[in-house]
């Protein structure tokens, strides 16, 4: 009889590893099925006329009258694939493409930019980790003010590139990466500020190893706020939920600064706007 206990008690956990084992590899598919769904959409889309938000809403009222109030302001929608980085790569990719169009914007973003390396190793990052993103970011903003305030031919042509550029994992990803490390380093700046805005008992540099410069982190006011003040660069986010009334909220960033990027917030995740 011990015997069988003994056997009883051995099959009853295997059937236990058994069902842990069956729920890590769902989990495991789940991801691979997620992963294979996101590489399946480019990192940055075409250009797409705004109807083509109301194609994806055709049985949801509330936010069928959310995407006509957006047509009273916006024509036009750029997608990003949903993969965490989404605010990241639509704020570099919808900004790079109005220096285009701007030589005075670029040339004071420039020397913002150019300085930007400094300022984070001065904060403590390693140089050696630092180097490699800064000069793919720079080499990108460079061809930028190659062909900034060109003609109108010259214009597409850059704007194709760039386009290309950011369809290719390692420029874009490159790209991402150190306008993650810049935020942090904006958050570690102004500490006191910033705390206010993390909940829970975490400091602003655990909040900056966990949440800002790890890939594939979503980003939520605090990276808009510190981003856009570190760069001065204005944004507008409309988000677009399920809260009251039929107008889609805007937020500027930072507070007063003109808009030079508008982005499209849906829970979880960015793409970029175009009037």
């Amino acid at each position: 009889m011990a015997d069988d206990a003994s056997s009883s008690s051995s099959y009853a956990g295997n059937l236990g590893d058994n069902s842990i084992n069956q729920d890590e590899l769902i989990m495991k598919q789940q991801r691979e099925i997620e992963k294979e769904i996101s590489e399946s959409i480019p990192l940055v889309g075409d250009l797409e006329p705004l109807s083509s938000l109301e194609q994806e809403y055709t049985e949801d009222p509330v936010y069928l009258l959310k995407v006509k109030d957006l047509f009273s302001k916006y024509k036009y929608i750029r997608r990003t694939r949903p993969d965490g980085n989404c605010f990241f790569r639509a704020f570099s990719y919808a900004y790079l493409e109005y220096l285009l169009t701007d030589k005075t914007e670029y040339e004071k973003f420039y020397e913002i930019a150019k300085t930007s390396k400094d300022t984070l190793v001065a904060l403590g990052f390693s140089q050696f980790t630092v180097e490699d993103f800064y000069e793919t970011f720079m080499e990108v903003l460079q061809r930028v003010g190659e062909e900034s305030g060109g003609t109108l031919e010259a214009l597409e042509a850059a704007r194709a590139e760039l386009h290309d550029k950011f369809n290719k994992q390692g420029h874009s990803d490159y790209i991402v990466v150190y306008l993650r490390l810049i935020t942090s380093g904006q958050l570690q700046t102004q500490q006191e500020f910033y705390q206010n805005f993390i909940e829970g008992s975490r400091t602003v540099t655990e909040f900056c190893r966990q949440e800002v410069e790890p890939m594939y982190k979503e980003s939520d006011h605090i990276h808009i706020i510190a981003l856009s003040n570190a760069l001065n660069v204005g944004v507008r986010v409309k988000y677009m939920d399920r809260g009251e009334g039929s107008q889609v909220i805007a937020h500027d960033f930072p507070e007063g600064k003109t808009p030079l990027v508008h982005l499209l917030y849906r829970p979880g995740h960015y793409d970029i706007l175009y009037t």
